[in-house]
């Protein structure tokens, strides 16, 4: 099992383009043996200490496999919209482990 946090920050004024990217993406994952587990849009409150820029979600999907995760990235609905992705997305954080 691996799991994918992805921080998000988005580019000012995409928030539209990167919600039909997600809706989109989202569905995709089950096809490759994975699960969104959490989806946040965090608030500056939700924050108790922060040295870094509060991202404007955070993912969090398992996958069975580091392959899934591979098959997933290359998945060729999703490669036809990455457009959408790269004009929304200013930065990205991906973080990749395992549960412990």
């Amino acid at each position: 099992m691996i799991y994918i946090t992805q921080l998000i920050y988005l580019k000012e004024g995409a928030e539209d383009v990167f919600e039909q990217f997600e809706n989109i993406a989202m569905p995709i994952i089950p096809r490759y043996n994975g699960k969104l587990l959490l989806r946040i849009r965090p608030e500056d409150s939700s924050f108790i200490e922060a040295n870094i820029e509060r991202p404007y979600e955070i993912h969090l999907v398992k996958f069975e496999t580091e392959e899934d995760f591979k098959n997933f990235m290359q998945d060729d609905e999703r490669k036809k919209f990455v457009a959408l992705k790269n004009q929304s997305i200013k930065t990205a954080t991906l973080i990749k482990g395992t549960k412990i």
